[in-house]
């Protein structure tokens, strides 16, 4: 059985990817805050994390006895100060894989994908920017300085975008459902290859400018 780890899954599409995966057959491990199983879905293994909290980060890598197949940094927030903002959407994902990677908990050809946003582009970027598209852009850039490294560390690593999505986050206007993004997501991450390593990937298996 495959395993793997979403990091932020107790809603929206962190929830989605891991009712999909469940429902593909994989192990699925996931991290809330509180450590309450992503949508009471009891043979889920989770973890507590909140993802500025070094000491929860050690405290979830200790207990972790086996590596993955595939991680998806999923946590992130649109709303708070902006060094709230950056360290959870841009700071925290790079420092959580990187502390993953490091702890030899990714399986070598294994898959890593942090979810990023198309309002992180500096090129064919849409909607406003703010504090969440600038979190977003340098993510994306410390991605792609970090891509190199990490491909070395054994690890298919790509930025995926998940649309335009219905939930808290996307609002109720918004494009596709929560099903829709988790199915294309886990798609993209199911067809990967090691030559397309470092993209920015759309949820529809698209390739998105930086």
């Amino acid at each position: 059985m495959s395993r793997m780890l979403i990091i932020g899954a107790s809603r929206g599409v962190g929830l989605g990817l891991v009712e999909r995966h469940l429902a593909d057959g994989w192990e699925v491990h996931a991290t809330t805050r509180d450590a309450s199983p992503p949508g009471g879905r009891s043979e889920v293994e989770t973890h507590q994390l909140e993802v500025t909290d070094e000491a929860e980060l050690d405290a979830m890598i200790a207990s972790i006895e086996r590596p993955f197949d595939r991680i998806i940094h999923n946590a992130g927030i649109m709303r708070g100060t902006r060094d709230l903002i950056m360290n959870v959407n841009a700071d925290a994902p790079i420092r959580v894989t990187q502390a993953l990677l490091d702890a030899g908990l990714l399986v070598p050809g294994g898959v890593v994908a942090l979810m990023t946003s198309q309002m992180g582009a500096r090129r064919g970027r849409t909607g406003s920017l703010g504090d969440y598209g600038d979190s977003k852009a340098a993510l994306n850039d410390e991605f792609r300085r970090r891509a190199a490294r990490w491909r070395e560390a054994g690890a298919i690593a790509v930025v995926v975008h998940p649309g335009w999505v219905r939930t808290d986050m996307g609002g109720s206007g918004a494009s596709i459902s929560v099903t829709e993004s988790a199915d294309g997501v886990t798609r993209v991450l199911d067809r990967l290859t090691p030559s397309q390593h470092g993209e920015f990937l759309t949820w529809d298996g698209r390739q998105h400018p930086w």
